[in-house]
């Protein structure tokens, strides 16, 4: 019964449904708040490095000052200028507004590339916790294996000393008994490995803690809300602004040229001290004539083509793994469907040894060894129901509604 209990506290948790389409936010609860802070930390770190990028075609105002003072013959003078520059292109022959794209594309890909990795990381801690709860069914699952060992091993023990068994076949019970004890201290061991691990990633406790409820995805849906494929695509067009920022920076560029200048000398010598003040303002074309030109647009062009075709072999990869995934879950259905089907057959034996067990035709030892099996079976098909929302985490790592 004790066990019954604890099934039926377990079939309470595992029919917890988070929403698979559920906000990124309630996910990031999964993981330790110092994770979230470092992923924070580098979006913040992206969204600096892109607005600089962005604007790098703005050039700096130049603004200088000096100041000396010298003794020629005796006589002191004191020197004073300052000066503001300004040399700004206006026209780069599209490279401008390539220039802008390719930051805008810049941080759109590595704020996916932060996102995948936040999403394997959050991954990593789901699966963990549902290895866990997957473990507790089994450790309950080895204990009543257990009890069917021992079970079996009292009855060989009375047939051998009642001389209908041979010494051979009570070893034999013995060895199966110990068998699946090992088993149990080896599944114990990889439940305190997993509990190391989940608290190395999340400051939930384990034990509270709910595993979301995953539901099938279908190919288009996984396609079309596909982080890994959304970073590939932000890639090619990152490199494809590249490649036409590139070629820009080899044509006609003009540029706005300004500046104001101040000077003033104070001296000793008859003149006297001087100051006077000026403004320069005009326009310059420039082109850069380099030997590598060719060589540097034809590596951009290289690196866009590429990035092509990686987004082309990304989608084959995706559709290849989702297909194995569902490909995976059937065969865990049909295990369970097997359990299923193992659970009735023990069932009806059950109810039937039982009222034989009444008439004394069976024993307390058939009973108690058919209600194990048929808590066993059960056992059985939640492990795989847990089995599938492992092959499901694999999808759902790389899918997020919305984005």
């Amino acid at each position: 019964m004790k066990v019954l209990n604890v099934l039926k506290l377990l079939l309470v948790l595992f029919s917890t449904v988070v929403l698979a389409n559920e906000k990124e936010n309630s996910l990031d609860s999964y993981i330790s708040e110092n994770k979230q802070k470092q992923f924070d930390f580098d979006y913040q770190k992206n969204e600096a490095d892109s607005s600089i990028l962005r604007d790098s075609w703005i050039a700096p105002l130049n603004l200088t000052y000096s100041y000396s003072k010298s003794n020629p013959y005796v006589n002191k003078q004191v020197s004073e200028a300052a000066a503001i520059k300004m040399d700004q292109p206006i026209f780069q022959s599209g490279g401008i507004y390539y220039g802008i794209k390719f930051a805008e594309h810049s941080k759109k890909y590595s704020d996916y590339s932060i996102d995948v990795a936040k999403r394997k990381l959050i991954k990593d801690a789901i699966s963990i916790l549902m290895q866990i709860q997957q473990t507790d069914l089994k450790i309950l699952k080895q204990k009543l294996l257990i009890e069917n060992s021992k079970i079996n091993l009292k009855i060989k023990e009375e047939e051998y000393l009642s001389g209908r068994l041979d010494v051979g076949f009570l070893d034999n019970a013995i060895i199966e008994r110990n068998f699946v004890i090992q088993a149990l201290y080896d599944i114990q061991t990889s439940k305190e490995k997993l509990i190391s691990s989940f608290s190395a990633l999340s400051n939930l406790d384990y034990k509270t803690a709910t595993a979301p409820y995953l539901e099938l995805l279908d190919e288009e849906e996984f396609l079309n809300h596909n982080i890994s494929l959304k970073m590939a695509d932000s890639k090619t067009q990152k490199d494809m602004y590249a490649k036409d920022a590139t070629i820009a920076k080899y044509l006609p560029q003009v540029s706005l040229t300004a500046g104001y200048n101040w000077s003033k000398t104070d001296s000793q010598f008859a003149f006297g001290s001087s100051e006077k003040d000026y403004y320069d303002y005009g326009f310059k074309v420039s082109m850069p004539i380099n030997i590598n030109t060719f060589r540097d647009i034809e590596s951009s062009r290289v690196d866009f083509l590429k990035s092509k075709v990686v987004e082309e072999d990304k989608l084959i990869e995706l559709v290849a793994l989702f297909e194995q995934v569902m490909h995976n879950i059937e065969n865990l259905d049909k295990k369970k469907n097997l359990s299923s089907e193992n659970k009735s057959i023990y069932s009806k034996l059950l109810v039937d040894t039982k009222k034989l067990f009444e008439a004394g035709y069976k024993t307390e030892y058939d009973v108690q060894t058919l209600d194990n099996s048929v808590n066993i079976s059960e056992f059985n098909s939640k492990i795989y129901e847990l089995d599938k929302q492992l092959e499901l985490l694999t999808l759902y790592e790389m899918y997020v509604n919305g984005k």
